[in-house]
């Protein structure tokens, strides 16, 4: 088993033993599940930076980024920065996240939320509008087309965006469908974490223009935006790169300033 194996079989279990207790109908009853969503697709596509930036306390690659800082503090400061959405990992397991995470995050700031999870079940959609979520993220490597089509036609039911995430060219043609509204690249080999954004300039020409194309992992340097905008992508989902300093939201802040200053 490799890495997202162990996640998949981790989550499945999880996901389980949750639903024991609190139902999807109990999920419908929570006080944010009626919360308006903003959408992360028009705030990119009006952006001159299209920074997505990521909560993220450690990873299966990095073993520790960041335990030392507020999710709300993160939240104002990323807010402040003027990124144009916010990635939470609530995973817990591998990732050191939270739905309380998500929470905090909601109750701190009103741009778009992403979801950041593996999605496995129609029930995680529902948890995450009733924890404040504005968009969920579908990993194709880890889902069937059934289940693509199933999980995004949900989430729009709910009023929440789909940011699909693709590793290569088989995942992305499986995937293509108007239930999504950004196809996301990850550059990040998920089998052997290796990075390389040769990935996203690859697979550009393949994601069709109604669809905004998000490039995820190992982008750290205006540089990299820069040319991958040659390509484009429109949205770029950061977060080691902020996570790893004391004050992420100052450090989303200097590298936008450097990004639109030119």
């Amino acid at each position: 088993m490799n890495i997202l194996d162990k996640i998949i079989a981790d989550k499945r279990n999880e996901v389980s033993l949750k639903k024991q207790l609190i139902s999807a109908e109990d999920l419908e009853r929570y006080p944010l599940f009626g919360h308006i969503t903003n959408s992360l697709a028009t705030a990119l596509k009006n952006s001159s930076s299209g920074i997505i930036a990521e909560h993220k306390r450690r990873s299966p690659s990095k073993s520790v980024i960041n335990q030392d800082l507020n999710v709300q503090d993160v939240a104002s400061g990323y807010e402040n920065a003027g990124v144009c959405g916010m990635s939470v990992l609530t995973d817990g397991k591998y990732f050191g996240g939270a739905l309380d995470d998500l929470i905090l995050a909601r109750a701190s700031v009103k741009m778009p939320l992403l979801r950041k999870e593996f999605i496995i079940d129609e029930y995680q959609i529902i948890e995450a509008k009733a924890h404040g979520a504005d968009v969920i993220l579908l990993i194709a490597a880890v889902l069937t087309r059934d289940e693509i089509k199933s999980f995004s036609e949900l989430a729009k039911s709910l009023n929440l965006e789909v940011l699909l995430e693709v590793h290569n060219l088989e995942e992305l043609e499986k995937s293509i469908m108007p239930s999504l509204d950004m196809l996301g690249v990850n550059n990040r080999n998920l089998k052997t974490f290796e990075v390389s954004t040769d990935i996203s300039k690859q697979l550009s020409e393949k994601i069709p223009s109604d669809f905004v194309k998000v490039s995820e992992s190992g982008i750290s340097s205006v540089k990299v935006i820069k040319d991958l905008k040659n390509y484009g992508y429109q949205g770029f989902l950061i977060g080691e790169n902020f996570m790893k300093t004391n004050y992420p939201g100052k450090s989303a802040s200097q590298f936008i300033q450097e990004l639109t200053s030119n």
